[in-house]
């Protein structure tokens, strides 16, 4: 009996979407090393190098996310990505800047990806991608002041303020037009950050692993409607499993709206217009419902992207991820 390649496609992205899916619910996490974004599933360059360049366009995308909105010096991101193919199709470049302030502690990440596709069947492709840069981290512990006298402490004579520490990143990349599946490890060496007279000392990069993937289901009786589910585990040792399960709906090729259950108890609200072929506006909104949710007006993120096509290349694939 001759199996249908279409057949047996479709089979194995349902199986790497349920091989993401199970272990999610056996799973907790109780923190964050690396900063959450809720819009990853548009663009995955900060997490996965691997993802650079693939779409044949030149690029950028921007992203601001605004954490525990009313806290004051609650956690705020901004990251800056940008990407492009070369004249080696199978080459793909990229940068990305990220901004991570916390309290009074800023992290600054420049890192730059180079990434390399193998075609495995005419409609399967594997992609390996680096990611290497620097990492500046600051800390001015001498503006700390003591609570409810609002002395400064002496413990903290020093301020912290490291430059150029040197850190590296591995990523791989499996899609078709269906699916995707990535794993992903963005800064592989471990920093420590130690300074002043107590050696104040804290990792400046827990190693995370990514794992992360989607299925797009066209739904062609239902005017082309897009359904694209999602998930991704999120691993750092020492620390639980953290997990995101979420589920996306494209209208008239135009608008995504979903929706997403994130560990830590929360629940995301994700939506992106599609201005024109180039342009791609976004915006999301978490709300968590533990013990933090009558103290803050919710976690807020937006995101603007524009791809240009200076090669000219055919690209027979939709970017629905």
């Amino acid at each position: 009996m001759e199996i249908c390649p279409q057949y047996m496609k479709n089979r194995i992205g349902r199986f790497v979407i349920l091989t993401l899916l199970i272990p999610a619910f056996y799973v907790n996490s109780y923190g964050q090393a690396e900063p959450i974004l809720t819009q990853y599933m548009f663009n995955m360059q900060p997490i996965n190098p691997a993802y650079a360049g693939m779409w044949e366009k030149v690029g950028f995308s921007t992203l601001v996310r605004k954490q525990w909105a009313g806290i004051n010096r609650s956690p705020l991101t901004q990251v800056f990505s940008f990407h492009t193919p070369t004249k080696n199709e199978k080459v793909g470049l990229g940068l990305n800047v990220t901004n991570d302030r916390y309290a009074r502690q800023n992290t600054l990440n420049i890192l730059g990806d180079y990434a390399y596709e193998i075609a495995l069947t005419p409609q399967t492709r594997l992609r390996l991608g680096l990611k290497f840069g620097f990492i500046n981290y600051k800390n001015p512990l001498t503006q700390y002041q003591l609570y409810p006298d609002g002395k400064y402490d002496e413990a903290f004579a020093d301020d912290v303020d490291l430059k150029f520490m040197p850190n590296f990143g591995i990523g791989g990349f499996l899609y078709d037009e269906f699916y995707y599946i990535g794993l992903s490890i963005p800064k592989m060496i471990k920093n420590d950050y130690k300074a002043n007279i107590n050696n104040f000392d804290v990792e400046a990069q827990i190693q995370t692993v990514y794992l992360m993937g989607g299925y797009v289901f066209r739904l062609i009786q239902y005017n082309y409607l897009i359904v694209k589910p999602t998930a991704m585990l999120t691993y750092n040792r020492g620390l639980p499993v953290h997990y995101d399960i979420g589920v996306n709906v494209m209208l008239r090729e135009k608008l995504w709206l979903g929706l997403m259950n994130r560990s830590g108890n929360a629940i995301s609200f994700v939506s992106q217009l599609i201005l024109d072929n180039n342009l791609r506006l976004g915006f999301a909104m978490d709300i968590t419902y533990n013990e933090i949710f009558p103290y803050q007006y919710g976690t807020y993120e937006v995101t603007l992207g524009f791809d240009m096509d200076f090669f000219g290349r055919s690209y027979i694939r939709e970017k629905y991820f």
